[in-house]
Order: structure tokens, then sequence, then C-alpha cells
């Protein structure tokens, strides 16, 4: 069997209650009579040197997925599987169903099913990088002034944002050193790291990062979906007007 070597793991096990849309799930918000995580799936789907999709949903929605993926034409998801109460046990029941699929030469990059604006550049640095060092983190500038508080309602420090940076996705790992972390969170009853590069860290791998974008915003809320609405009609009229 031929196994795979660039792997997008697409995680989308949220229900959106910061969105206030009902019982929809956010990633199925649809902006132009096509659901967010359609967007997501599709930079993937074309770019060359992702050779497999996988995608942990929501529970209760696989089938509703697949059928968007075949309405759509997204052919390189190979596997939907129910995702977890956090998005680390979404992740792990992701990889454990692939692990027949890949080998130590795979690299998976993790993303989030409501970030949308990824892009080639961006896709393909996280592989070079992971080639290279092991692990790729993609960050972005921190935009905003960055404090420390404490529980006090009060202020203790303010930091200098040119050395901080925020960390989002995707994050890019050989599968077998992700894979196997995992394992030693499970083992230990550890279920709540904030992301993988946290869960990395603290199992003591060293992470390198690439710089993204300032765009790859994540939709969490009702100000982002009309951001990436935004976007999305103002790169049509750029189009028209080229």
């Amino acid at each position: 069997m031929t196994k795979l070597h660039n792997v997008a793991l697409i995680f989308a096990g949220g229900v959106g209650r910061r969105m206030k849309n009902g019982k929809t799930p956010k990633q199925f918000l649809e902006i132009s009579d096509k659901p967010i995580i359609i967007y997501t799936l599709e930079i993937f789907e074309k770019n060359p040197k992702i050779d497999g999709i996988i995608v942990s949903i929501t529970p209760g929605w696989v089938s509703y997925l697949k059928g968007l993926t075949s309405k759509f034409g997204i052919t390189k998801v190979f596997k939907i599987v129910e995702g977890g109460k956090t998005s680390q046990l979404s992740q792990f029941y992701a990889l454990e169903s692939m692990r027949d699929l890949v080998d130590d030469k795979t690299i998976i990059l993790i993303h989030d099913g409501v970030r949308p604006l990824i892009d080639d550049i961006v896709i393909n640095n996280n592989i070079d990088c992971v080639l290279k060092y092991g692990s790729a983190i993609t960050i972005k500038k921190a935009i905003e002034t960055v404090v420390t508080v404490d529980g006090k309602n009060q202020i203790k420090e303010v930091m200098d944002r040119d050395l901080y940076r925020m960390a989002v996705a995707p994050q890019s790992y050989f599968y077998k050193d992700i894979f196997s972390n995992h394992l030693k969170a499970k083992q230990q009853n550890r279920s709540d790291f904030v992301d993988s590069a946290q869960l990395m860290q603290f199992f003591g791998r060293k992470l390198f990062y690439i710089e993204g974008t300032t765009n790859n915003i994540k939709i969490t809320t009702p100000i982002d979906y009309f951001i990436f609405k935004g976007i999305l009609e103002a790169e049509k009229v750029h189009q028209i007007f080229e």
C-alpha cells in the first residue's frame, strides 16, 4: 500500500457557541452558498504537495460533511472521523485512525477547519520547515499591545509587542513525532493542551516557526464571519477590475 507523504489534518469539532448561530456548527455556516470548511478544504485540495486530507468533525456530522465533499469536488479527503471534547482529542482520534496509511517520512499539517484564508506559501513553507527542522509552527506578529494581568483587575506589565508572536495554524510535524507525544499525553491522562505546539514542547520537542500572514484569521465570532465575507467580496471586485 502506498503511504501518504504530506497530510492535512483538519480539525473542526467545535459547535460555535460564540458564533450564536443556533444548532449549526460554525464550520458549516455558508458564505456565497459554500460552507466555511469547504473554503478551507479547497486550499489544501488544490495544493500539489498535499496528497491527503483527514478531517476530525463534530460528532453526528460525518455524513453531512461527506455529502459536502462530494458536492464540491473535494477528492483528497480519505477519511472523516468524529472529534472529541477538546481539539487535542479530536487531533488524536484522527491521527490514530490513519496509522496504517503513513510511515516515518509522513508530514502532518494540523489546521483549523475555520481558518479558510490559509495559502500555498504558508503550506509549502510548513512542509519545508518540517523537512529541515522537524517542526513548523505558523506564527504572526502581535498587532495589539500585549500586557500581563493579575487577579485584581490590574495590569502588571506592558510588554514589547515586537518581541511577541501569536501561534496560529498550520502546526506541522512528522507523523511519528506528533502521534508518539499524543500517546504520552493519553498515558498521563492529559487532554488539556491548548494546541499541538504546547503538547510537543511539554514533552521536550524543539519548535521552529515560519511567518504566516495577518489575514489567517480563525472564524469564531460573528465579526470574524463578516470579516471573511468582506475579504471574499473584495477579492471578487479586484478580479473584476484586473
